[in-house]
């Protein structure tokens, strides 16, 4: 809940949550973090697989149309990876976060 909170005090993060036959599956994020706005989601597993994720995303960049758009993905972390490519996301980069090996990937 401490994490939740920082995020909503936020003034610059949007969130949302995202629903599936009326049950709460995850959610959308957004923030600005050094000078840029990031994206981040989260889709409980029983709901991977089922193209909920790549809609949700798709939804959700209607909404947020500040662009550019960054998001962080773990390489091994395939079915993500795809999520965002779905949704225009291409490679810009890649970096190390705790020893995970990850992705930046750019919305332009």
């Amino acid at each position: 809940m401490a994490h939740w909170r920082k995020i909503l005090t936020d003034e610059t993060t949007i969130v949302r949550t995202i629903l599936f036959d009326g049950h709460v599956a995850g959610n959308l994020v957004s923030w600005v973090g050094s000078g840029e706005r990031d994206i981040g989601y989260w889709l409980g597993r029983e709901y991977w697989g089922k193209g909920i994720a790549s809609e949700a995303l798709k939804q959700f960049l209607e909404h947020v149309t500040e662009r550019p758009l960054y998001a962080h993905v773990a390489r091994h972390n395939i079915g993500s990876l795809r999520v965002l490519e779905k949704s225009g996301f291409q490679v810009h980069g890649e970096d190390q976060v705790e020893g995970i090996e990850e992705f930046i990937m750019k919305l332009d």
